[in-house]
């Protein structure tokens, strides 16, 4: 149940018999439950239209608008404001009917193809924490997307081409040469990757020959594609090992890297010239665009292909949208990387618009998010200023997970500890991330992300646990348990207008990529249930049955709403810690 949706129809509704169309429908939660759990805003809006007072106009509105099925009371506040109190008698209906649906009353959006573009590692080096949140945000996106019923098409934009692969391609070909295994030349892409710098700068001849092998690369030649799939295939199953620890959802059909556009990219610049979009400019393939003008006037510059003939992400990145809108025919086109490359990518809309490589009814999302930071506000690193493998960091928070529950009075035995510790662990440093706003930087700190307290993953997979402990006791299972919600406290009352806020929270996830909201609903949730529990008996023996039973389903709906939530996160549950 979207309750914000059916109040916005209520409300339009109530405006047209009013006569008027069109108009903004405000309608918002209310800062604080005194003022009910909705507020409509849009009388101040209608005053000089209408040429009436405000407060009048909002009496004639609760006179129009049809609520008495959902609302228990409607006043008029203020200057206009309109109070919203929700029905303990209908939230209790919406909860029952939620118990019954699989989906949790959450309704399937009118499908759109939605392409995702995340993670997109370098695959000459192993993942390090830069590409921990454009990984984990854009797969809770894409969860999300898919629950809601969409089409998502998963694009692992890979940097799997460019000068940089002559360089490796020589040094594997020498060590191949030396008849090592091309798996145990690049079992540690970071040392491969020094080593052949190391040459290409020091050693006499090496860089002539590394140059020699991105001619023949990009001219086709059979044995360089030999050595080059040899080396990416090694290298994708770096990633596949982070990508199988983070319990993401991308896999080897999912990568669209960028050697898939190569042959592509003359004929981009070939169609940017002829419709005068692109012009020469000291040898080189510019477009200039006005739209993005400096404070003296300047256009923007915008550099399709070299002097020299080369091509640039610029390049690619066109290529990419005209197949992913054109090929794919995706409605909506999400981009996830940092914020450092939004100019890069508006300028990239504004050109491919232009040159009309996406329909005007096609969005192309640039979703930045900010960086990862060490406890002196620096960009993370190691202690000794190097870059962290995301690998690394996985298993030393499995570990320190483990650390921590085995301080803690548990009955495990050794594979349920483990299981717990890498649920916990990996969540840990999921959640601490997907928590905040992703257009911010944020401090990466392993003692409060693996905390049991606060908006952590831990104390959200323990509250979990709490609820199906409850159940334990009980004696009663959920699929045994009569449903029929009555709520009578005001714990009881705000707990189920928690829970049917899930459907609108995660449109707004949906709509803006914003896995922080969730995060935050699902915190607010559990706190709700603690107060919840804290004043409402469940078990106790003085509780009468109907009681107990209404208590028990509200209690399932809150476990089976936490567990999707955080599904859909990508953080796993526990039944116990």
């Amino acid at each position: 149940m979207n309750i914000h949706a059916l109040l916005v129809s209520r409300f339009e509704e109530a405006l047209d018999e009013l006569g008027v169309s069109n108009a903004p429908v405000p309608v918002a939660r209310s800062a604080r439950p005194e003022f009910g759990e909705y507020q409509f805003n849009g009388a101040m809006a209608l005053a000089k239209q209408l040429k009436q007072k405000p407060r009048d106009i909002a009496d004639k509105i609760v006179e129009l608008v049809k609520l008495s099925d959902v609302a228990d009371k409607l006043e008029v506040a203020g200057p206009g404001f309109i109070n919203i109190h929700l029905s303990d008698r209908w939230l209790a209906n919406q909860c029952e009917l939620a118990l019954h649906d699989p989906r949790l009353g959450v309704a399937k959006q009118a499908e759109k193809n939605v392409v995702v573009d995340y993670s997109s590692p370098n695959l000459a080096k192993e993942m390090h924490v830069g590409h921990l949140r454009t990984t984990i945000i854009g797969d809770s996106v894409v969860k999300l997307l898919e629950f809601l019923g969409h089409k998502v098409i998963r694009q692992n934009h890979m940097g799997d081409w460019g000068t940089q692969f002559g360089m490796l391609l020589a040094h594997l070909h020498d060590k191949l040469q030396a008849n090592q295994l091309a798996e145990t030349a690049l079992s540690d892409l970071e040392d491969f990757y020094r080593e052949a710098k190391v040459r290409f700068d020091d050693e006499d001849g090496f860089a002539d020959r590394a140059r020699a092998f991105v001619v023949k690369l990009q001219s086709g030649d059979k044995e360089c594609l030999a050595l080059w799939d040899k080396f990416i295939d090694v290298s994708i199953q770096h990633s596949e090992e982070v990508y199988n620890k983070l319990n993401v959802s991308l896999t080897r059909k999912d990568i669209m890297g960028e050697s898939a556009y190569n042959d592509d990219l003359a004929n981009v610049v070939a169609d940017l010239k002829a419709q005068g979009i692109a012009v020469e400019d000291q040898g080189a393939q510019v477009v200039f665009i006005p739209e993005l003008a400096d404070k003296e006037g300047n256009p923007s510059v915008y550099i399709v292909q070299k002097s020299g003939g080369g091509y640039l992400y610029a390049t690619t990145d066109l290529a990419a949208m005209r197949y992913r809108s054109g090929t794919l025919q995706a409605d909506r086109t999400l981009i996830l990387t940092d914020a450092r490359q939004a100019y890069h990518f508006k300028q990239t809309e504004i050109v491919g618009r232009k040159a009309g490589f996406m329909q005007d009814s096609q969005t192309y999302e640039h979703c930045p998010f900010g960086m990862m930071l060490g406890s002196d506000g620096k960009p993370f690193k190691t202690r000794t200023g190097g870059t962290v493998k995301l690998v690394e960091l996985l298993d030393e928070a499995v570990e320190r997970a483990r650390n921590l529950i085995a301080e803690r009075d548990n009955d495990l035995s050794q594979a349920e500890l483990d299981e717990v510790s890498r649920k916990v662990g990996i969540g840990a440093v999921k959640y601490a991330d997907l928590s905040k706003n992703r257009t911010t930087d944020y401090v990466f700190n392993w003692d409060t992300m693996l905390s049991f307290e606060g908006n952590t993953a831990p104390y959200l997979q323990y509250a979990f646990t709490r609820v199906k402990s409850i159940f334990r006791k009980s004696g009663i299972s959920v699929a045994d348990l009569p449903v029929a919600v009555s709520l009578t406290e005001k714990q009881e009352h705000a707990l189920a207008v928690q829970l049917l806020q899930f459907e609108e929270t995660i449109g707004v996830v949906a709509r803006d990529a914003t896995p922080h909201v969730l995060c935050t609903y699902l915190y607010d949730l559990a706190s709700a249930f603690m107060s919840f529990y804290e004043a409402c008996p469940i078990l106790k023996a003085d509780t009468p049955v109907a009681v107990r039973h209404s208590r028990l389903a509200l209690a399932a709906l809150v476990s089976s709403t936490m567990e999707l939530g955080l599904s859909l996160l990508g953080i796993e549950t526990l039944e116990k810690m």
